[in-house]
C-alpha cells in the first residue's frame, strides 16, 4: 500500500464487499458528508443513507479510476490508516438500474403510513428516501 493510501474495507451483514486501497473516500454519515484522507486522525461515525465514494491509487501503469456505491445505515471507523465500514446494506452503482429504481420511487411514494403509526411513517419516509437515492445514482448524478 503506498503511503498516500490507505486500507479500506466494506462489509454488509453478508459480505466483506471490498477491501482495497484508496487515496480518497467521500463517506454519508448520518448528518452530512465526510471526507477522508490517508493519516486521518481516529474517527467513529454514524452512517446515512446516500453514496460512499471511493478513489483509487494509480497501481503500476493501470489508473486509479473510482467506485461507487449505495450503503445505508451502520458504523465507520478510521483507526492507524484503516477505515472500516459496517453497512446494513452496500449497493454497488453499477448494478443500479434507472427504470428499476424510478418504479421503486413510485410505489414507495404511492405508499401511506396508517395515521398514528410513526414506526410505519418512519419506514415509509426511509423507503422514499432510500429509493430517491437510488433514482439519483442511477442516473449518475454525484452528492458532491
Amino acid at each position: 500500500m503506498a503511503s498516500n493510501s490507505f486500507q479500506c474495507r466494506l462489509i454488509t451483514p453478508t459480505a466483506k464487499v471490498l477491501d482495497e486501497a484508496v487515496v480518497y473516500a467521500s463517506i454519508p454519515v448520518w448528518d452530512g458528508l465526510m471526507g477522508v484522507l490517508p493519516s486521518r486522525a481516529p474517527i467513529v461515525a454514524k452512517l446515512g443513507l446516500g453514496e460512499l465514494h471511493l478513489q483509487f491509487a494509480d497501481a503500476g501503469k493501470a489508473a486509479g479510476g473510482s467506485r461507487s456505491f449505495l450503503v445505508e445505515d451502520g458504523f465507520m471507523q478510521m483507526v492507524s490508516n484503516r477505515l472500516t465500514i459496517l453497512a446494513s446494506r452496500a449497493i454497488p452503482t453499477e448494478a443500479l438500474v434507472l427504470n428499476e429504481a424510478q418504479a421503486e420511487l413510485s410505489e414507495a411514494e404511492g405508499r401511506r403510513a396508517p395515521a398514528g403509526d410513526r414506526a410505519a411513517l418512519d419506514r415509509v419516509t426511509r423507503d422514499r428516501e432510500r429509493a430517491r437515492a437510488k433514482v439519483r445514482l442511477a442516473s449518475g448524478q454525484r452528492a458532491i
